[in-house]
């Protein structure tokens, strides 16, 4: 995916309930695009609904879901994505993306589990994303997840992620936060991971924070400030693959507006940085 492909460009943040007073005055210059659980939103009217529609109206829009349930054993819920595809349709939604995970069997779990790292849970994956993508007429992107245990795991998570992308044919939601948490909790090498990710296929990026539960034991929650290591890799990525656009999730313990937007500036900084270090190369070249 070369940047001319990406569906949106910059720096975003993703629009939470609480935060829709506090951000009313945000500028375009100040946040590039925004970001929504689309499970949030779908039907909703009244004063939110009003006020959602002024935000969709001035900033580009990416919908990021939380209970397609990709890879579990029950079968995809078509009324959900009927209606998903109607929200992107109304509003102008520019990347539906969901987790490379599940959530849901003959209930809801309310939290994302880890699809077994196997050959059979590669196909049977791959084909549920075709499936959605076939039926939303678009492609789709699928984040890497964070996980705290690896059930039947027959191949590394590496592997199991490339395939899953090149047999569904989809895009890629890049998490560098839940690179970063898995290297930890799982030992493995972030930056290595990092150089055997298709970045091809990434659509854009998420920037979080997490908690630290002990010293080899962190939990992605996107309720803290990013930390340095993390954004370290987050310029690992752009030196590797381009800067991408990326965004930054915060779900709770939000601070101060002025915080979020210096986390925000944040990410354009390292931006520009490789933005001037990738034009210095291609004079130099």
């Amino acid at each position: 995916m070369d940047n001319n492909q990406f569906p949106v460009h910059g720096a975003g943040m993703g629009l939470r309930r609480a935060l829709m007073g506090p951000l009313s005055s945000v500028s375009t210059e100040q946040v590039d695009f925004m970001e929504v659980a689309p499970e949030n939103w779908i039907n909703v009217g009244g004063r939110f609904g009003k006020q959602f529609r002024q935000y969709t109206e001035r900033f580009p829009f990416l919908c990021h879901g939380l209970s397609l349930s990709i890879g579990s054993p029950a079968p995809l819920d078509f009324d959900l994505l009927a209606q998903i595809k109607q929200f992107i349709t109304e509003h102008q939604i520019r990347c539906y993306s969901e987790h490379l995970s599940y959530c849901s069997d003959s209930g809801h779990l309310y939290d994302l589990m880890p699809i077994p790292f196997t050959e059979e849970a590669v196909h049977y994956t791959a084909d549920r994303i075709r499936q959605v993508q076939d039926f939303l007429g678009q492609r789709i992107a699928i984040e890497n997840v964070s996980y705290y245990a690896a059930p039947q795991q027959e191949m590394a998570e590496i592997d199991f992620i490339n395939a899953v992308l090149k047999e569904s044919d989809c895009d890629f939601l890049l998490d560098i936060n839940n690179i970063y948490v898995n290297s930890v909790n799982h030992r493995y090498d972030a930056e290595q991971f990092l150089q055997q990710l298709p970045g091809h296929r990434v659509a854009y990026v998420h920037m979080a924070g997490h908690y630290v539960e002990a010293e080899d034991l962190l939990v992605d929650t996107h309720g803290a400030d990013i930390i340095d290591p993390v954004w370290a890799l987050l310029g690992k990525a752009y030196a590797l693959f381009g800067v991408m656009p990326t965004l930054l999730e915060r779900d709770f313990n939000l601070p101060p507006v002025d915080e979020l937007l210096a986390e925000v500036a944040q990410i354009k900084t390292v931006q520009a940085e490789y933005s001037f270090v990738t034009a210095n190369n291609a004079i130099g070249a």
